[in-house]
């Protein structure tokens, strides 16, 4: 017991200090190296409270894919750092009432302040049934259930911002060939064979 809570704190300190310099750090390579960190120590967290499913799906997806693909990113652009710390004193303030907002949501969300959350009163009461399911069968009777439909639109919204990044970056250039797709598949044979009758021992 006391070595998960001191696993626990440890988790949590390098987790809020790796979130802190991904923020105040100047260097963006090292913003994206603190938040995998970030991301490791978070699924640590996960760990701790039994949730080994949605560590993995952290660790595979978000480290795996996303904060990897912001690293390529980051290095591969010519970032202007003395641009990007013009504005900071300017919308210090507003980034400062964002995270409040966000803090007092999340502690109110969990019961510290204010009523307790119906989520967290139904997990309580649901406690000793819900242990004795695995984390992955538990997740998808909640998503194929209870939120089937929100997991539907989230998946339709997806869906439409693939198709608009698609079609944002879809341009059409001079003078280079494109594939025709539609031409390809509807294409006769004459048009895509040619029968050539060869004389014995002349060649073509």
């Amino acid at each position: 017991m006391v070595l998960q809570a001191l696993a626990f704190y440890l988790f949590a300190a390098v987790t809020i200090a790796s979130g802190a310099m991904v923020v105040v750090s100047r260097n963006p390579v090292y913003s994206v190296l603190f938040l995998i960190l970030a991301f490791f120590n978070a699924a640590g967290l996960f760990v701790l409270i039994g949730a080994e499913f949605v560590a993995m799906i952290l660790v595979i997806v978000y480290v795996g894919a996303v904060a990897v693909l912001f690293l390529f990113v980051v290095m591969m652009l010519d970032i202007n750092l003395a641009k990007i710390r013009e504005g900071f004193r300017e919308f210090l303030p507003v980034g400062t009432a964002i995270a409040i907002v966000l803090i007092v949501e999340m502690l109110w969300a969990v019961g510290v302040i204010g009523t307790r959350s119906p989520t967290v009163e139904a997990f309580n009461k649901a406690g000793p049934h819900v242990a004795t399911i695995d984390n992955t069968r538990a997740i998808g009777q909640l998503l194929y259930t209870q939120y089937f439909y929100l997991f539907q639109v989230a998946g339709a919204v997806l869906l439409v911002a693939m198709i608009g990044a698609i079609v944002l970056t879809l341009r059409s250039r001079p003078g280079v060939r494109r594939q025709k797709v539609g031409e390809q598949l509807y294409r006769s044979k004459a048009d895509a064979i040619s029968v050539v009758k060869v004389p014995s021992r002349g060649g073509v």
